[in-house]
């Protein structure tokens, strides 16, 4: 393998500054993929990582929302611990979540994605166990703080695995898929606790069971997640020919697979690049209602007058308009060719009409607040959404963690201040303060998306009239730049993949496989379809991945 290269502007690049797929297609070669042949390839992909990612994920969701369901089923008395050191069960959590974002983000970079995803789950699947023998304050603080820690590597790791495999089109759906976690969580755990407040024993509480069973269940599954699920494409299960596929059908991506080396330079990238702190001021904004939904709705609901098995039961719709919120956003998002209209929709339903429902209906109009309660739940469907900007739009590895790293940050800021707007005091208001500021906050997050739509558009314009006459540089894909090194790279604010391409057609189809690399052409209704040829034929004026 060579030693070093030289990209479009002339500096050399050596061998730790490029992709690890290129390093695997230059020592195993180029392979013919046809539509058919791509078609069954994602199907496999998907069999092969999204049952995985969704077990993850809604264990890690449903395991941290125990304390929610426990505390309906006689948490508090058995620990005699206050309501307000329950609220900072929740903040503890999420400052630990907080501050081991960017250690993990680093570690997730320099060790095996999945192995360490895994390693994590088992970890957290531990701490939960233990909750079961937790008697005080203390004990309980003590595991909040821990499951914070291993419990922050799952999303970006998700994130990261699911830009490795699909292409930006199909990253949101994929999200949503494995998201949807939040949802059946949500069923999962109502059930359970409406089922185990049935039980009685002079031994064991109900709730201590329901720690003891889901965290074995945790421990169970980050096995399988060592064990079954690829560190990337190139150390898959796919055959020899299916992970040269994998890896040429997301040339277009132009944000690459993996480069185990940590570049400080991407790091400055991500926090001067104006998208990241839109993107940030959205996150936290919509995230404050979710981190109050989360850890207060079998509060809110009990408070509606409800016994505790009733509030149980009357979770489950929460968690099944979350599952057809996230998956409905996540494949409209793919089929309409959008993303921030969406979240504004999902914003504006959640948020303003569903916390306008629970802070000015009549407090005797249980239909109306269970409804405004359900509709909270909405808000978290955006979230995926988001994941897939950060997914799609940012470029370089090391900018990539990072910037999921600041991404999981600020979901962690939103969901800290969200349970401390509940507060002992506004009890006899039914925490009025708290429910004004969901909507308040969610206006915020709309406002905040149309600027960052804006934005987009804005910067794909500037690039085009700067960059209009840039050949293509051969295989700079996988040169691990950065979004805004790459003069190729367009932002997604729409899922429309368009390359404009100069080519003598007499000389398409050559049978040089050895020196093919991938077009892509744009035809009727945005559909992309893929097309070989020869690299001596061809000069690729831009990438236009975004508009």
């Amino acid at each position: 393998m060579e030693s070093d290269r030289v990209d479009g502007e002339g500096k050399t690049l050596q061998v730790a500054d490029v992709d690890a797929a290129l390093e695997y297609l230059n020592r195993e070669g180029t392979s013919v993929m046809t539509e058919i042949n791509e078609k069954a390839l994602v199907r496999k992909i998907d069999m092969m990582v999204i049952p995985l990612m969704w077990a993850c994920y809604n264990l890690q969701y449903l395991d941290k929302t125990l304390i929610n369901y426990a505390n309906v089923m006689g948490l508090q008395e058995d620990t005699s611990i206050t309501g307000n050191q329950f609220s900072l069960l929740a903040t503890l959590f999420y400052i630990t979540y907080l501050a081991f974002e960017f250690p993990t983000g680093y570690l997730m970079q320099r060790l095996p994605t999945a192995k360490y995803l895994g390693a994590n789950v088992i970890l957290w699947g531990s701490v939960v166990t233990l909750n079961s023998a937790a008697k005080n304050w203390a004990a309980l603080a003590a595991l909040r703080t821990l499951l914070g820690c291993f419990e922050s590597a799952v999303a970006p790791a998700l994130i990261l695995v699911t830009s490795m495999w699909y292409k930006k089109s199909e990253q949101p759906a994929r999200l949503g898929f494995w998201y949807v976690g939040t949802g059946t969580g949500s069923i999962i755990g109502a059930l359970t606790s409406f089922g185990f407040q049935h039980y009685r024993s002079e031994v064991f509480t109900s709730w201590q069971i329901m720690f003891l069973l889901f965290g074995l269940i945790t421990v169970v599954v980050g096995t399988l997640t060592m064990i079954f699920l690829p560190d990337n494409p190139m150390k898959s299960r796919l055959t020899h020919e299916e992970k040269i596929w994998a890896i040429e059908r997301l040339r277009e991506n132009q944000t690459g697979i993996e480069n185990k080396h940590f570049k400080i330079y991407q790091v400055w990238d991500c926090f001067t690049d104006p998208q990241t702190w839109l993107i940030v001021l959205i996150t936290i904004t919509s995230n404050i209602p979710n981190g109050a939904v989360s850890s207060y709705q079998a509060t809110i609901i009990k408070g509606f007058g409800y016994t505790s098995k009733q509030t149980a039961l009357l979770q489950i719709p929460s968690g099944v308009l979350t599952c057809i919120s996230v998956i409905g956003a996540g494949v409209s998002s793919a089929k309409y060719n959008v993303r921030g209209p969406i979240i504004i929709i999902l914003l504006l339903i959640g948020g303003i009409l569903g916390g306008s429902l629970l802070a000015f209906s009549n407090t005797t109009n249980k239909g109306a607040l269970l409804t405004g309660n359900y509709l909270t739940n909405v808000i978290g469907a955006a979230l995926p959404l988001l994941y897939s900007y950060s997914a799609a739009n940012y470029a370089g590895h090391t900018k990539k963690v990072t910037m999921n790293a600041v991404l999981l940050i600020s979901f962690c800021l939103g969901n800290i201040i969200g349970p401390l707007t509940f507060r002992d005091a506004d009890k006899p208001r039914h925490y009025l303060p708290a429910k004004i500021v969901i909507v308040a906050s969610t206006a915020a997050a709309a406002v905040t998306t149309c600027v960052l739509m804006a934005y987009y558009a804005w910067e794909n314009r500037r690039r085009d009239r700067k960059y209009s006459g840039l050949s293509h540089n051969e295989n700079s894909e996988f040169f691990d730049l950065t979004d805004r090194e790459n003069k190729e790279f367009r932002v997604s604010s729409r899922i429309l993949h368009v390359s404009i391409l100069r080519a003598d057609l007499r000389s398409i189809g050559g049978s040089s496989h050895d020196n093919c690399t991938r077009g892509i052409y744009h035809k009727e209704e945005n559909e992309t379809r893929t097309i070989w040829m020869n690299v001596r034929d061809v000069k690729l004026n831009r990438y236009l991945l975004a508009m």
